[in-house]
């Protein structure tokens, strides 16, 4: 090895001694990334500097606390707070049948400090111009999308130049497109939905007053003989993952998802199809892309292969976010829309049986790890008891396993639970339950249930009608105590209350009560008064053509508050 023309000592370079000293010269030193010396005088005071900027950062932190120091227990307890803005997506109105959709958005009166703001519906648009629609996986073209109006501002115009700047646009305030409009609490708001085999989805929105505990009820009539029904649902918050139990592709049945996206950009979405054999494979089911503000149809029997009787459906988003839903129909046996499940869990409750259900069918999906062996309960008027002949289902691994359970409430109201039949064998799972009424001329219709969570402090269902509203409610653990309030109708009315006591385990129907001299459609909500957990449904009956029509909605809580957590001072965050 080449010894270096200087060697160090004592931290200078040292010349040979046959060498003039330089009386100045300034010590030569590599630099730390392999550079020509800088010098350690510069490195030195580099560090001095930055040494008294941390001191001057931390002596600040240390003069300036957080204007609520948090040094007691209490202090540090997370706060609630109203939530100041709810949206939701409601899919495509009307299937492409001949019916008449309704939308219908109420908040709840609070008593929160929240003011100003509003509510509205506008059919599904992109915030800005849409991007080329790609193609579907199932061969559906998408509803085209609706240009949406301006909403930012444009840029000013030049000093001078005599051209006046673009308005600028409220984001709390309703856009002048909206489909419907909510001022404030306490009062719901009706209208029609877009018409059209084509028409969008329907974006919602609440901010300020309006946000906390902001709900969307869509209701189709539909009076032709194939896709006869009367179909609803509560709208839902875009999402990433959706799950839906009781779809089939059997010879008369018409089930099809509705993708819509009220966002900005893209989403890229898989649609996995489970049935009795597992997985069904498609390769046209994968990647599918829904552009911003637009609307898609998806067939299921475009993807699943062949007829599959019962099946469990799970919309994966990759990428952006979006609402969907599934609607199913049964020939002329009855048609609604498939609610979303709760998230797959050991436990699943099912309310909102009716005491007349002609027939009634389960429909469990396991996820490919496990198996799940379940027992099979009803909540009655006195508490959980398991039916005669399906006490239990066993569902293999990745598969749906389905069991008829026909005319199993007995002319009683009835929630339904699924369990682990084993403690310590908790495999996750979704479940679906089909329930069918039948008039006396031998006229169905059909409506879907789910697993639910629990009301837990307030739930709203927006959309009632005089005389046609029945709440279910189950107590799915000790006994509960109940406030249900109907509020004032669309076009006038007196809200008014009733206290609900439940037995523990048990299920109570009443009709829904109504606001005094009420005039249009009105809200129903539900607080959990004490004890539960409390799981609750509304059933809404409109017969037409001699069909005993209904549809079913689970209620859940409305997340109009959050917990919001207290900062504590940290000067040692600066040197992290």
């Amino acid at each position: 090895m080449k010894k270096p023309a200087f060697r160090k000592k004592s931290g200078a370079a040292e010349a040979p001694a046959s060498a003039p000293r330089p009386a100045a010269a300034p010590a030569a030193r590599p630099g730390r990334f392999g550079g020509a010396g800088g010098g350690t005088a510069r490195t030195t005071q580099s560090l001095l500097a930055a040494a008294v900027v941390l001191a001057a950062v931390v002596g600040i932190a240390e003069l300036r606390p957080p204007a609520a120091p948090a040094k007691t227990a209490v202090a540090a307890a997370p706060t609630t707070a109203q939530v100041e803005r709810t949206a939701a997506v409601c899919p495509q109105p009307l299937q492409g049948l001949t019916g008449s959709t309704t939308l219908t958005a109420y908040t709840p009166p609070g008593t929160g400090s929240a003011t100003g703001g509003a509510g509205w519906l506008s059919d599904a648009a992109a915030p800005a111009a849409p991007a080329a629609p790609a193609p579907t996986g199932s061969g559906t073209p998408s509803a085209p999308a609706t240009p949406a109006a301006p909403t930012t501002p444009a840029a000013p115009a030049p000093s001078g130049s005599g051209t006046p700047s673009a308005p600028v646009q409220d984001k709390n305030a309703a856009p002048a497109d909206a489909r419907l409009t909510l001022a404030k609490p306490g009062t719901p708001v009706t209208g029609p939905a877009a018409n059209g085999d084509a028409a969008p989805g329907t974006g919602a929105v609440a901010t300020g007053s309006p946000a906390p505990g902001f709900t969307v009820t869509q209701t189709t009539v539909v009076t032709e003989q194939r896709g006869l029904g009367l179909s609803g649902l509560t709208c839902t918050p875009a999402g990433t993952s959706f799950w839906f139990a009781g779809a089939s592709t059997a010879p008369d049945r018409v089930d099809y998802l509705s993708l819509v996206n009220t966002e900005s950009s893209a989403a890229v979405v898989d649609i996995k199809l489970y049935g009795d054999k597992g997985l069904i494979d498609n390769d046209a089911a994968n990647g599918l892309t829904v552009s911003p503000g637009s609307s898609q149809s998806v067939l299921l029997s475009t993807l699943s292969k062949g007829a599959v009787t019962d099946l469990a459906v799970h919309v994966v988003v990759r990428s952006g976010r979006i609402g969907a839903a599934l609607h199913a129909a049964d020939g002329g046996k009855g048609a609604d829309w498939v609610p979303a499940s709760a998230d797959p869990a050991p436990t699943q409750v099912l309310p909102g049986l009716p005491a007349d259900t002609a027939a009634a069918r389960l429909v469990v999906w396991a996820p490919p790890e496990d198996d799940a062996d379940l027992k099979i309960q009803l909540s009655g008027k006195n508490g959980w008891f398991s039916p005669a002949g399906n006490e239990s289902i066993h569902v293999k691994a990745g598969m749906v396993a389905a069991v008829d359970l026909g005319k199993v409430t007995r002319d009683e109201v009835a929630g339904l639970r699924l369990t682990p039949s084993d403690d310590k064998h908790r495999t996750p799972i979704v479940a679906g339950l089909r329930v069918d009424r039948a008039a006396g001329n031998g006229k169905t219709d059909a409506a879907w249930l789910t697993g639910t969570d629990p009301v837990g402090a307030r739930a709203t269902v927006a959309d009632n009608r005089a005389g046609a509203s029945t709440l279910f409610l189950t107590s799915t653990g000790e006994a509960a105590t109940v406030r249900v309030t109907a509020s004032a109708g669309s076009g006038g009315g007196t809200p008014a209350a009733k206290e609900v006591q439940l037995p523990a385990g048990g299920t109570v129907a009443l009709p829904a009560p109504e606001p005094a001299g009420l005039n249009g459609v009105f809200a129903l909500t539900v607080e959990t008064v004490s004890g539960g957990p409390v799981a609750a449904a509304r059933m809404l009956s409109l017969p037409a053509k001699d069909v005993p029509m209904f549809t079913v909605q689970a209620l859940r809580d409305d997340r109009s508050t959050v917990k919001v957590p207290q900062a504590g001072q940290d000067p040692g965050v600066v040197l992290r």
